[in-house]
């Protein structure tokens, strides 16, 4: 029997399925040319604005190291020496939390708003730092910085 003999329905699955095969291969060519060749730039999708979760702030003190044991207050005559600025969790907005130790004992997490001793109270924080004052709206007492870490140096390995 000639391929002209064969009835036109059993003539078109091969033709079809090549034709098919090829389309496929050149469009994995063309997708994967163009995503090769995209620029790097490209343009980050906009991000979810989430509202802020609730702080824990006795959380937030085990998280930066506080101690849940009671300590013997050491008297000082200098406000800004009694009070000890161990941690900072801070927004762009000024809110957030501090770790501050008072008059030598473990410190403690203070949320903006919270009172400390002596009827002072956390009013800001920021990046590396925190101010404290009389009342949450009034004047600035004084701002806690952190301490300053070193720089590492590189240098030779320590001899052993």
């Amino acid at each position: 029997m000639s391929a002209s003999a064969l009835p036109l329905a059993a003539r078109w699955p091969a033709p079809v399925a090549t034709v098919a095969v090829w389309a496929l291969a050149a469009a994995s060519v063309v997708f994967w040319g163009l995503r090769l060749t995209a620029p790097a730039d490209a343009v980050a999708p906009p991000a979810v604005a989430a509202a802020p979760a609730a702080v824990d702030p006795i959380a937030v003190g085990r998280l930066l190291g506080a101690v849940d044991a009671p300590a013997v207050a050491a008297a000082s005559p200098d406000a800004a020496s009694r009070f000890v600025l161990l941690g900072v969790i801070a927004d762009a907005d000024g809110q957030g939390a501090a770790l501050i130790a008072v008059d030598g004992k473990p410190a403690r997490p203070f949320r903006v708003g919270g009172r400390l001793a002596d009827g002072y109270v956390l009013q800001s924080v920021g990046a590396r730092a925190a101010t404290l004052g009389g009342s949450a709206q009034g004047p600035a007492a004084f701002t806690l910085q952190l301490p300053a870490r070193p720089l590492a140096i590189p240098g030779p390995p320590p001899a052993p």
